[in-house]
Order: structure tokens, then sequence, then C-alpha cells
């Protein structure tokens, strides 16, 4: 009988025992007086312990994912799932915000969690048992709820703060955007700026990522575009399109900072710009969408002083009257300011090279989410190419 207990039992101690002795060393360097308030210098690969690192592992890490439920947050929470992660989605909204991400992780493994980003308490419990940190919260228009620096840098210090009083963080990783500056003529991209610089001063072992414009299934550009375009027939180009940009594929956004989570803390404290392959102008990907959506292109040159006038009513009434106003689509005041200057990776950047990434060219798989747009279906028509060379043209 004693021996049938024992083998029973045996596994389940010596697996607790292997547990605590792998957390002893986080436990030792958290009283340390150097690692009492800020990350540990050593990145998560070390914590990888159990299973082939596939959906059903067991890696180790345990993320709380603020902004998890938003565009990159989707594609960030499915990539930490499928090595085995653990992932808090901390959610504001309805129960079902978050209903689409429990599918991405084994049993388990998806934890939302509802707080209030204005409560430090709830802040802090969905981060209590947390080792790794990552903030991709952000938004590129303001309500009458949240301001630009609320939103994108007075959550983000608050979030800091709390990461460098827990203890037992191990990684944090802050999402700003490409074109952040002190100096930039958009005030959230100035937002963003400054919470860089709180984050690094919190914690100088953070990592910084600066993706350019996102482009995927539930973007905010493209999928705009190709509605506006369906229904008026025409998309208005603010500046003649002629503005610079360098957009990105966001599941390429997302790799990248799975990468540097596994890079056992080669990228801690440094900046990332993460750009696309390609640059161009805001025309030319309209015309990729165009291509894709298998429409004649028409536009209008809507010059910055006229598309400030039709951004201007929003922007007066916003905190004038008592019922909240349409979110802005084409005429986003902050986003037409964003596009008097270029947005391209600097010179000598950290890029997605350094996290041994390649991007993908927009054209081809990361636009076909597109084809929903066209007329009769995914396979009507032919492209713009096509046509023009056709023989009965």
């Amino acid at each position: 009988m004693m021996e049938a207990y024992s083998r029973r039992v045996g596994p389940l101690m010596k697996s607790s025992t292997t547990l605590r002795y792998l957390y002893a060393s986080s436990e030792c360097r958290n009283e340390h007086p150097r690692y009492a308030s800020t990350l540990a210098v050593e990145g998560v690969g070390h914590l990888v312990r159990k299973g082939t690192g596939g959906r059903s592992s067991v890696s180790g890490i345990v993320a709380t994912v603020f902004g998890a439920t938003g565009f990159l947050g989707r594609y960030v929470v499915q990539q930490l799932a499928k090595m085995g992660s653990q992932v808090l989605v901390p959610f504001r909204g309805s129960e079902d915000s978050h209903r689409h991400l429990k599918l991405m992780g084994d049993l388990g493994q998806i934890v939302p969690m509802k707080y209030n980003p204005r409560d430090e308490s709830s802040i802090k419990a969905v981060m209590a048992k947390a080792n790794v940190v990552l903030n991709l919260i952000g938004r590129e228009y303001e309500t009458r709820n949240y301001s630009f620096e609320e939103v994108n840098l007075d959550m983000a210090e608050q979030i800091a703060k709390i990461a460098s009083e827990h203890g037992g963080i191990m990684r944090f990783i802050q999402m700003s955007c490409l074109g952040a500056s002190s100096s930039s003529p958009s005030r959230m991209l100035r937002a963003k700026a400054a919470a860089e610089a709180v984050v690094l001063r919190e914690l100088p072992e953070a990592t910084i990522m600066k993706p350019a414009v996102m482009i995927g299934t539930e973007d905010r550009i493209m999928n705009k575009w190709a509605q506006f375009a369906k229904k008026w027939s025409f998309l208005p180009m603010i500046g003649n399109g002629s503005s610079k940009i360098q957009p990105v594929y966001v599941i390429d956004v997302a790799a990248a900072i799975v990468a540097a989570l596994k890079d056992d803390g080669a990228s801690m404290g440094k900046v990332y710009e993460l750009g696309g392959p390609d640059i161009m102008t805001v025309h030319q990907l309209a015309e990729l969408m165009y291509e894709v959506i298998r429409e004649w292109p028409r536009y209008v040159n809507v010059p910055f002083p006229i598309a400030r006038a039709f951004a201007t009513p929003r922007e007066f009434f916003l905190r004038k009257v008592p019922f909240p106003l349409p979110n802005p689509d084409i005429f986003n005041w902050d986003q037409i300011e964003s596009l008097t200057v270029d947005t391209v990776v600097s010179e000598n950047a950290l890029t997605f090279q350094d996290l041994g990434i390649a991007p993908h060219k927009l054209k081809g798989y990361p636009t076909d989410y597109l084809a929903c747009y066209r007329k009769n279906g995914p396979s009507f028509g032919a492209t713009i190419s096509e046509r023009v060379t056709s023989p009965d043209f």
C-alpha cells in the first residue's frame, strides 16, 4: 500500500521540487538591492522548461499584454500562446472583447482579467503573477474620455512604474510609433516620444519597439480607404499623397516582439525601428489597395489646409457636446499633421535584421484580405495591369 502511494506521489514531489529550484534564481535576485525595483539583467530564454516549444508546451513566460484586444495585440497573443506561454489579457470593455483570443492558446493559457486603466490597484492585480509585461496600448485619435497624453503617455508611465516596483518582471516591452519625436507636428507622436523617455527612466532595461504604419486584416488605413472608395467611388489624397512612409506587415511586428523575448536579454535597453522592406508614398500604397480590390483608381487631391478644415469641427466640438462624436476615418486632424513629414526608418537604427527577421513585402499575401471588397466576390475581375495589357482593351 505504501509503495503504491510512493509511486503515485513521488513524481508530484519531484515536479514541485524542480519548480522550486527553477524559480530559486529569480527569488534570490529580487532580494539583491540592485534588482529590488528594476528588471532582471537576463532575458527569458532560460525560462523555457518543458515540451517541444509548441502550443501545449510550457515556455515559462507569463505575460501580461496590455492592449491585447487591439489590432497588434491579437497577433502578439497568438505568437505567445503557440509557444506555450500563459497570457494574461487585461480588458476594460465587454466580455466579448477578448473572446477571439481564448482559442489561440491551450486550455487555461489565455486568462482574461477585467481592469480599470485609471485604477492603480487593478493594474497591479493583472501584473501580479506575470514575469513579462508588454504595453501595446495606443490610440491615433482622441475621445471625450481619453486624451492622447492619457492613453499614450500617462498609462505607459503608470505601467512602467508598477513594473519597476514589482520585483519579478524579467522583460518589459513598450510599443511606440515610428516617427515619435518631441518635435513632431503630431500630438500622438509627441506623447509616444515622451512615453519612451518615461519608460526608459523607470526601467532602463526595457525594450522599445517603434513600428511604422501596420498593415493587416484589421488595419485602420487600407480597410478605411477601401470602404471609402467603394462607397464614394473616389479616394481623397491628403497633400497629393506625396508623404513617404514605410508600411509593415503586422505579423512581422508581432514576430519581432517574440524574438526580443527569446533573445536572452540581447535586446534589453535598446530601441528598434520596425519598417517594411519598401519605402513608398501614400499614393503608391493607395495604388496597391486599388489593384487588390480590382477597381479603377480615382483620386481627389486635398491640400493640407483643406484637410485640416474638414477635421476641425470634430476637434472643436469633441469636449463641448454632451454626447460622443463619431471616430474620424479619413480626415483625422492628428494624422493629417503627421503626414506633413516623411516617416521612415532612421539610417543607423536597429531594425528587423537585428532581431533575425526578414519583413514581408506588402504586395501579395499580406494584402489579400482586401479581396473582400471586390464587386462580385474574390474571383471577380482582373488586376489593373491585366486590364491595360489586354488585347480587348
